[in-house]
């Protein structure tokens, strides 16, 4: 090939590629898309660029220790979090700690979600529909929940404030079983056994009994049954919900600040809040960086175990087979065993936060000790605390602040994502699609706090004419905008990968304009799929806590970081009245919006 072939034929892509863009401005389209992949770049990409450049360029304040100007590149943060004298209290620690705290949780997740979706999927185990649903309510709630009511029964003299439960009855909790490691282990196995229910219970009822009829005839027990068909089969199922847990623990913040830190134990996200809170920025990037790659590394990983699990599959039809397993003497001690986890993972942590409130004395459990002080009473003998929870202005402007923040962002959030799908599906130009498709689902992998902390680094200073956003509402809507796209831009691109092109079709040869057939046809057939991109980032923001308690100000408190500044006050009666509020709706939240798309978390579990 001559060189003049070689550029004609470059030449003629180009021509070809131009003449694409021409006929894809046609239509407002591919500009709507444009524009929202510019907004994109900058409401995702660039914060988490500017986290990364934290890392290795000189901070203010740090000049004579990296002898460099600020702004300028530096290893400073990098050896300081790596290698230096400190580096095990800042990194290497709490690394361990993360991962310890995340294989151990998968570890009991496992026993007690295997064992559970086993029974609720294969078994005659009494009230099995009921157990379906309530099985996975732990996960509805916020995971602190359980911290909070944790501290309630198990706080000692480690701490200020109030005697926990315990200590009142005379026992003192070692600081082992109160603080650290061992609760904050329990809190989040009990919080994410969930998804073992999930997936593993999903699959298990997809299995077809016929294959372990057809191993029993052939003589194999029902120890080779389970580890030579059974596992391998659920294998896929049950290696995501690990990664996904995995990836959760990674970023999970507030049930390791509320028992971690009286005994200083630190994983990577209270060690990166700790460095923020010091003014740490550089360390604090670089703190980010290492939790996002660890967050993307294990979602690569899980994106690759769905692509490996197209290996297990069974061949089945209707006539295949999800024949009960028959408990006999067992059933009544099964569903016993179903009952004590509820009981544990919600009834028992719900009951003592409730009581806790409505006592004066930690325990005492005696009419004149009941009160409803902590929620209605004036002239209360705290120091900054002095009316009850529902009477004191500053839970009123939290609350306007929750549904006000939450609530916008959720709205925009379903908007754009469904004009994500919209041009996903209808634009000729397919590496715009590609690129809204990709740079949407980013937030995803990257932890919540990580995050925040890249908002901070690029909203915490005015730049160019986009002035400094900290302390405003304004940060906190756009972060979480930008955080709850994955579950939008998902709910819009499955909507419209659903609606053909004909509606739009005749509407645009009767004349209609492009707006006009966005707010006649598409959102009207697809407002069931609007719905769901609005309520899941509003039930999912109003539970969070790892984005807000980074970029929230006093002024600008939502439920959540009011409840842990209370926390941080020692009010654990008023705390305790707060956190209960947004475990109300969250869960009230998640089962309206069940009822709206007419949609089951728990499908296919209870039969």
């Amino acid at each position: 090939m001559t060189v003049a072939s070689a550029l004609a034929g470059q030449g003629g892509r180009a021509t070809r590629l131009l003449y694409r863009l021409r006929i894809a401005m046609r239509e407002p389209t591919t500009l709507i898309g444009v524009v929202m992949a510019l907004l994109f770049a900058y409401l995702i990409i660039v914060p988490i660029v500017s986290i990364l450049l934290d890392a290795v360029q000189t901070q203010f304040g740090d000049e004579r220790r990296t002898a460099t100007e600020v702004g300028g590149w530096t290893g400073y943060y990098l050896h300081r979090t790596f290698a230096s004298p400190i580096a095990r209290d800042m990194f290497w620690e709490p690394l361990w700690n993360t991962l310890s705290v995340a294989f151990s949780t998968i570890a009991i997740s496992i026993v007690l979600g295997g064992s559970l979706a086993w029974l609720v999927s294969r078994t005659d185990m009494f009230g099995r529909r009921w157990f379906a649903t309530a099985l996975i309510v732990p996960y509805m709630l916020p995971a602190w929940t359980f911290a909070l009511a944790w501290t309630t029964l198990f706080k000692n003299r480690t701490v200020g404030g109030q005697q926990g439960w315990l200590e009142s009855l005379g026992v003192s909790p070692p600081d082992w079983l109160a603080y650290g490691r061992v609760p904050i282990t329990i809190i989040l196995a009990l919080h994410y056994t969930p998804f073992i229910i999930l997936l593993f219970g999903s699959a298990l009822r997809r299995f077809d009994s016929q294959l372990e009829d057809s191993a029993r005839i052939l003589g194999a027990g029902r120890g080779r049954i389970a580890l030579s068909i059974i596992l391998p089969l659920m294998k896929p199922a049950l290696i995501s919900a690990v990664v996904l847990i995995f990836a959760k623990c990674l970023g999970e913040f507030g049930v390791a600040y509320v028992l971690g830190l009286p005994v200083k134990f630190d994983v990577l996200a209270t060690s990166l809040y700790r460095n923020i809170g010091s003014r740490q920025t550089g360390v604090a990037g670089v703190l980010a960086g290492a939790i996002m790659l660890l967050g993307i590394l294990t979602l690569l990983v899980d994106a690759y175990l769905v692509r490996e699990a197209r290996r297990y599959v069974t061949v089945g039809s209707k006539g295949s087979m999800n024949r009960q397993s028959r408990l006999g003497p067992w059933r009544l001690a099964a569903t016993g065993y179903a009952g004590i986890f509820f009981l544990v993972a919600v009834g028992l942590p719900l009951l003592t936060l409730f009581l806790s409130t409505v006592m004066r004395v930690p325990a005492r459990f005696t009419w004149e000790n009941f009160t409803l002080d902590f929620w209605i009473g004036r002239n209360l003998d705290t120091v900054a605390l002095r009316q009850g929870i529902l009477l004191t202005p500053d839970f009123w402007a939290a609350a306007w602040n929750t549904l006000w923040i939450v609530g916008s962002a959720s709205v925009v959030s379903g908007l754009l994502g469904l004009l994500v799908g919209y041009t996903v599906v209808r634009t000729p130009f397919r590496p715009l699609g590609s690129f809204l498709r990709q740079v949407t689902f980013f937030p995803y992998l990257v932890p919540g706090i990580a995050f925040a902390a890249a908002y901070l680094s690029l909203f915490a200073v005015a730049r160019g004419p986009v002035p400094a956003l900290y302390g405003t509402m304004w940060i906190l809507i756009l972060a979480l905008i930008a955080d709850q796209m994955p579950y939008a831009s998902r709910a819009g691109l499955s909507a419209m990968m659903q609606l053909g092109k004909e509606p739009e079709e005749a509407a645009q040869v009767a004349g209609s304009g492009w707006f006009h057939r966005m707010t006649r046809i598409v959102i009207p057939i697809q407002k069931s799929s609007l719905v769901t991109g609005v309520l899941l980032p509003f039930i999912s923001g109003i539970k969070g806590l790892s984005l807000f308690v980074i970029l929230a100000v006093p002024s600008t408190d939502v439920l959540t970081t009011y409840s842990l500044r209370l926390v941080d006050y020692h009010y654990t009666q008023a705390a305790n009245a707060v956190v209960l509020m947004v475990a109300g709706l969250a869960y009230f939240g998640t089962v309206a919006a069940q009822k709206l798309t007419k949609t089951n978390l728990a499908e296919g579990l209870g039969g």
